[in-house]
Parts: structure tokens; C-alpha cells; sequence
């Protein structure tokens, strides 16, 4: 007997066929669904005290996978329906990922190409594959079903979300980042937005190998990390600023004390002397939040050599420029902004978001004392990412920040396949620092700021 999802899809003109599995059921199969309802419940009234304490999470859902089917077969004699062996199995994925997963975004989640899960409430749900968005056949019951599967991601590390606190953000038990809105604010339903973490964390050599940057950019980068520089990786949102963030630290020598800062812990340092520190929202109360300015203000009392805030969105920019301007040099963080030059003007309204009566020009000659660089990274049109300049911070003329350009990215075009074309290229300026490497013992090669150097 051909499975009961085959033989709907038979009934499906081909555009309405699912490249996934979707996990709503066509609402026609009423026998279907009444007998997962049926068996969800027996497990919830029912579930063996041995199941429940199984620590080891894959015998945990073997164990349970058996429950499920077993239940099935017993409900679905009571209920008169008969499913394929194959349906059975369909049926015991959707409640192992409702009882044990991330419900029906579970399957997206286990998909490595996917690089982000976008919940537009119940009924929409996009991903982003290789820089694209693109829109699934993944259903949610209802509201409701989302609301618990976002109660799951958040109980384990301590956040709430309800009317009073309508957002939060959170992170998977794998280091994916989690964002949270529910209704009222979001008028289409609860909506969760997931950036996966990748389980083998990228190299430098991979971003030479995806196009991001030359190897030439490469080894300067490194460079200026092993030099102590103070960088900001600027980007807009989703353009691959903390993925830069965690390469550029990787280059960190592993004798030194580095201390990080961040809203949900994403980072994957793999140094030995790490000291990891994360923000912690109000209780129930509205008391004992922890916000990112006291987390780097107490970080400064630990003896850091290198101090790095996931992202600076705020006041904790004026702590954070202070840190690199206290002996704090390599120090690193992140910002939204789509230039260098925005991302200055964005420091500057993050210093005065601190709540301190400075003038322009004390704030600009702050930034341009503590920054060395700016890292720009940026998402094409194409989807893919690049680092599109790095700038140079040279000082203050006047009441001006000085910028200068050491490597950018050039388009010259785009193919018949919407590619764009273009090449990433020195400019042909040495930076003030480069003496820096030399009193390091760092040779970086005589052509690599002219372009006669290999581009990309």
C-alpha cells in the first residue's frame, strides 16, 4: 500500500509538491492527524519514568521512537486507522521533534547548507541557503504550537517571555542565536528568528576559498591581530560580522587572558585561557538584569589582556573604546553599519547613548585614539559575503576623523547568472602601523599593499 503523504502528493499538481517533509499535514487527513493527537497525548499521560530520566539523548529518543510507534499501533487498532510502515515512521519524526526537538523547524535545523530559520508565525517560515531566502512548505499547528516550541528554547537558559517581556534573545544547546517576538508586538504570530551555528567552525583559509577576502588580506589581517591592533567588524545584519569576529580571534596567541563579553554566547574560541561572560535580562520582578555595560565594566577588574564584545550596540561603546584606551590594546568587537565611515558616526551615537555630556570632538578623538581598524564586511546582492574594505583609522585633522582605505572590493560588473563580478584589491597606501609588524618580527611581503599583488 502506497504511503498516505505519497498518495496525497499524487493528488498535488507538481508546484504544490514540498521539497520537505511538511510537517502541518495536509488538514485533509483527518485520520492522520486525530491519530498523532491521540498518541501525543498517551505519551504526556503516560511517558515511562525510565524515558523521562534517560540522560544520553540518543537512546533517549530511540527509547522514545519505540514508544511512539508502539503507542500508534495500539491507538490507531482503537481508532480503526490503518498507515503504512512508512507514514508510522513520518508520524514518529513529528512527535520526537515536537516532544524532544524544535518541532517542525527541527528538520531545517538538521539541514547544514541552512544557514538561518526565519518563523513568520505559524503558517510561513523561510531559510536562508548560500546568501538566498527562500520560502518552505514548514507549517506550525497554530500559534500555539510555536509559542511552546519558543518556551523550550528559552527555559533552559533562563529567559522568559510573556506579555510583559514580549522579546528575547536566546541560544540553542548547539550556540545557535535566537530571536523571539510575540504578539502584540508581532502582529503575524510569535516569530523566532534562529542563526544557526556551524558545527565545525570556519578558518581563515575558508574565507580565502568562498571569495571573502585575498590571501594577501589574509595574512595582513592576521598580522594586525598578533600586533595587538584594536578592530571593529563593521556589517549589516546577517553579512557574517561575528563569523569574521571568531576568525580574527583565532589568531590570538594562546598565552594571553582574553575575556569575552556577549547578549547570548556564540563565540568558539579555542585559546585555553578564555573567560566567557554573558549578559543576563530582569526576572520576573524587573530586577538582576545584568546589562552589557556592567558586564565590561567588571571585566576590566579580571586582568584581561584582550577584551572582545560580541557586538556594541549602545552605551557599552564608551566602556569599550576606554578598555582599548587603557591598556586594553586588541581588543575587538562588532557593529551595524554599512561603511567605515557610518560605522564612526555609529560609535558616536553609541557613546552619547551612554548617557555622558561629551562634545563631538572628545568622543571623535576617544574613537580615533582606541580604533585602529575597521573590518567592513558586507552581503552582495548576489548573497555572497565579502569584506569590502579594510580602513585604517590614521587620527583627527581638525575636528575629522581620518580614514584611509588599505584593501577594498571593486565591482566591475555582474554575469548572466546575477553573480557580481569584482575584485578584491590593495590601494596601493602602506598603513601608519605597518612599523608595528616589523617591531614584532612580522615580514608581510614587500608588494602586498601595490596591486601588483595577487587579487581575487
Amino acid at each position: 500500500m502506497a504511503g498516505l503523504i505519497d498518495r496525497l502528493n499524487a493528488d498535488k499538481k507538481p508546484s504544490e509538491k514540498s521539497g520537505f517533509i511538511d510537517t502541518a499535514i495536509t488538514r485533509e487527513v483527518t485520520g492522520f492527524e486525530r491519530l498523532k493527537e491521540k498518541v501525543h497525548s498517551k505519551l504526556i499521560d503516560d511517558m515511562p519514568q525510565t524515558i523521562m530520566n534517560e540522560a544520553n539523548q540518543d537512546k533517549k529518543r530511540a527509547m522514545l521512537r519505540d514508544r511512539i510507534l508502539s503507542t500508534a499501533q495500539e491507538e490507531g487498532q482503537k481508532l480503526n486507522i490503518v498507515l503504512s510502515s512508512r507514514d508510522l515512521e513520518t508520524l514518529s519524526q513529528h512527535l520526537l521533534d515536537d516532544m524532544i526537538g524544535f518541532g517542525p523547524i527541527q528538520k531545517l535545523l538538521d539541514q547544514e547548507e541552512i544557514s538561518e530559520v526565519m518563523v513568520n508565525g505559524p503558517f510561513q517560515i523561510y531559510i536562508e541557503r548560500k546568501g538566498k531566502l527562500i520560502l518552505t512548505d514548514v507549517k506550525f499547528k497554530d500559534n500555539d504550537h510555536v509559542m511552546r516550541i519558543i518556551e523550550r528554547i528559552v527555559a533552559p537558559i533562563g529567559r522568559r517571555i510573556d506579555e510583559s517581556v514580549p522579546y528575547v534573545d536566546a541560544r540553542l544547546p548547539d550556540g545557535s542565536r535566537v530571536n523571539a517576538i510575540i504578539p502584540p508586538l508581532a502582529l503575524n504570530g510569535p516569530t523566532i528568528t534562529i542563526r544557526k551555528f556551524k558545527k565545525e567552525a570556519l578558518g581563515i583559509e575558508d574565507m580565502v576559498r568562498f571569495g571573502t577576502l585575498t590571501a594577501e588580506m589574509a595574512e595582513f589581517l592576521k598580522a594586525c591581530i598578533k600586533v595587538r591592533l584594536n578592530v571593529v567588524v563593521s556589517g549589516g545584519t546577517g553579512s557574517g560580522k561575528t563569523t569574521t569576529l571568531n576568525i580574527l580571534s583565532s589568531f590570538i596567541p594562546e598565552d594571553e587572558r582574553i575575556i569575552t563579553c556577549e547578549d547570548a554566547a556564540e563565540l568558539q574560541l579555542r585559546q585555553p585561557h578564555v573567560v566567557r561572560l554573558e549578559t543576563r535580562p530582569a526576572n520576573i520582578e524587573g530586577k538582576g538584569a545584568v546589562p552589557m555595560r556592567e558586564l565590561i565594566k567588571n571585566t576590566l577588574r579580571m586582568r584581561p589582556e584582550r577584551v572582545i564584545v560580541g557586538e556594541c550596540r549602545g552605551g557599552e561603546a564608551l566602556d569599550m573604546l576606554q578598555a582599548m584606551n587603557t591598556g586594553h590594546d586588541g581588543s575587538l568587537t562588532t557593529g551595524h553599519a554599512n561603511t567605515p565611515r557610518d560605522m564612526l558616526a555609529r560609535l558616536e551615537t553609541m557613546v552619547l547613548m551612554a548617557g555622558m555630556d561629551l562634545p563631538v570632538r572628545a568622543i571623535r578623538e576617544q574613537i580615533a585614539s582606541a580604533v585602529h581598524m575597521i573590518v567592513q564586511q558586507s552581503r552582495l546582492k548576489d548573497g555572497s559575503r565579502k569584506i569590502t574594505y579594510l580602513t585604517e583609522i590614521q587620527g583627527m585633522e581638525g575636528d575629522k576623523i581620518v580614514m584611509q582605505d588599505i584593501f577594498k572590493f571593486e565591482q566591475s560588473g555582474i554575469d548572466d547568472k546575477g553573480k557580481i563580478i569584482g575584485r578584491l584589491k590593495p590601494t596601493g597606501i602602506r598603513p601608519k602601523f605597518a612599523s608595528k609588524f616589523e617591531e614584532s618580527g612580522i615580514h608581510l611581503a614587500a608588494n602586498i599593499f601595490t596591486d601588483t599583488a595577487k587579487g581575487w
